[in-house]
């Protein structure tokens, strides 16, 4: 991943119900719903031409400080934050 891309630089799309990374021009996001206090992150996406670069592991992590900043807890929606949550402990409070 290129070094000017960080987790800080994902924002909270409110009016979409998604976050978003623009990385070199193209944007990955994270489609979620907010449902009882609890984010349900339902998809990620990365562009084609940014996959295999640390991108989607970037946006997820920047998604999941913006719900701890919040006060919120996660639901992971689809297999890659499942993943994501999975192999990252440090998140392991906002699961439950």
């Amino acid at each position: 991943m290129s070094g000017t891309t960080t987790a800080a630089d994902v924002r909270d799309n409110k009016a979409q119900s998604r976050f978003e990374l623009d990385a070199h021009g193209e944007i990955a996001f994270a489609n979620y719903r907010r449902v009882n206090g609890r984010v349900i992150i339902t998809h990620t996406e990365t562009p084609p031409p940014l996959r295999g670069r640390g991108i989607a592991s970037c946006l997820v992590r920047g998604a999941l400080e913006h719900i701890r900043a919040d006060g919120l807890k996660v639901t992971a929606g689809c297999g890659f934050v499942a993943d994501y949550l999975d192999s990252h402990p440090e998140y392991a409070d906002l699961t439950r």
